[in-house]
């Protein structure tokens, strides 16, 4: 009951802060929308093209500046190699038939692949009309009288004519680099939000003396902790079914996995937004002191949420990733809208987000014997 009373009474100061609602449902889905506009270009990056019985002229004359070859000779299918391996495509030949199977959760590599077979044809035509050209001016600078034999050498070189056959894994021609990114969008609007707003709403409890009179009371620290979470958990929760919704159906992003999944990881992540949010107002004095800690708790966990590749970082710097609960909850939405994955393969990721989430409930039971001194 104790603990009920505590979550009641930030349930109804949560509703008379009408500004915090709205910053707390809208402003998400404004940013969302806002970065729907931005991002319609693709980036540098090096995607892995995996060849298989594919003419020998035709690979060595891809670009291997933004294409990584991988020579192949399993029998399993494409789908299955890349699934294996996370090639962004794969490529097989019969006869002049090329048949390229795109993996396509990253529009960006799938553009690289496109655009480098396309620049590769070209090439090996230029490359045959070129040598034609050569030999036939060569012919004509010999005798007339051995010109007829000379022309017999100098046919026209064979031009490669392959009939190019695409299809995806994941995604269609359509998708775009924002599909790509929203997933890793929907886990970051959910953490920073609740971080922020429960972090700065938690402050105005010390601030105001409400932490101290609670303090006062028989109440033990567990069951406040407790009741501050479950009162901003509520709204934590809604706006975390808000934002997966809305991204989902108001940008008709392709969902390949169940959505009730999405809604379980964002749920976590709002859970350890939330107590790490209460943890880190212990150290604030102020507002502004709070928004102080956005650069060195936030935004890092923007760098290692998937929007850099983790596996083109430094390689000191690339295990920080398992320290950031962003990573793990961006992967795993990530994984579900665009591969398809279901609870026993997101399930690792819900128990590490929980075991943050106790770490960060545990350092905000023992912080909060600061408080009761007081």
């Amino acid at each position: 009951m104790r603990v009920w009373a505590v979550t009641k009474r930030i349930i109804i100061e949560m509703l008379r802060d009408k500004r915090t609602i709205a910053m707390m449902f809208i402003a998400p889905l404004f940013v969302l929308t806002l970065m729907n506009f931005l991002f319609t270009s693709n980036n540098n990056q090096k995607a892995t093209l995996a060849v298989h019985n594919v003419d020998s002229t035709l690979v060595k004359n891809l670009p291997s500046k933004h294409l990584q070859i991988k020579q192949i000779d399993n029998q399993h299918s494409a789908e299955t190699n890349i699934r294996n391996h996370d090639y962004a495509g794969v490529l097989t030949q019969q006869g002049d038939k090329l048949q390229l199977t795109l993996q396509n959760s990253d529009q960006t590599k799938t553009a690289l692949i496109l655009q480098g077979l396309k620049t590769t044809q070209v090439k090996l035509k230029m490359q045959a009309a070129s040598t034609t050209m050569q030999k036939q001016a060569q012919a004509l600078q010999q005798l007339q009288g051995q010109l007829g034999t000379a022309m017999q050498h100098a046919q026209p070189q064979a031009v490669p004519n392959y009939q190019l056959h695409t299809k995806y894994l994941y995604g269609s021609s359509k998708s775009t680099f924002f599909d790509t990114l929203l997933p890793i969008m929907i886990g970051f609007m959910v953490f920073f939000f609740v971080f922020l707003i429960s972090g700065v709403a938690f402050l105005g409890e010390r601030t105001s003396g409400t932490l101290s009179r609670v303090l006062a009371t028989p109440i033990r620290k567990q069951e406040i902790i407790i009741g501050y979470i479950g009162g901003y958990g509520i709204f934590a929760v809604l706006q975390s079914i808000l934002i997966v919704c809305f991204s989902i159906y108001a940008f008709k992003i392709q969902l390949l996995g169940n959505i009730l999944n999405v809604v379980l990881i964002a749920v976590m992540l709002a859970l350890v937004a939330l107590t790490l949010g209460l943890l880190i107002s212990t150290f604030a004095d102020s507002a502004f002191q709070m928004v102080q800690f956005i650069p060195l708790v936030v935004i890092p966990q923007i760098f290692f949420s998937g929007i850099i590749p983790i596996n083109q970082m430094a390689g000191w710097i690339q295990p920080l990733a398992k320290l950031m609960p962003l990573y793990y909850g961006s992967q795993a939405i990530t994984d579900i809208i665009q591969k398809g994955v279901g609870f026993s393969a997101i399930l690792p990721t819900v128990v590490i987000l929980a075991l943050f989430a106790l770490v960060f409930y545990i350092l905000n039971v023992m912080t909060l014997r600061k408080y009761r001194r007081v």
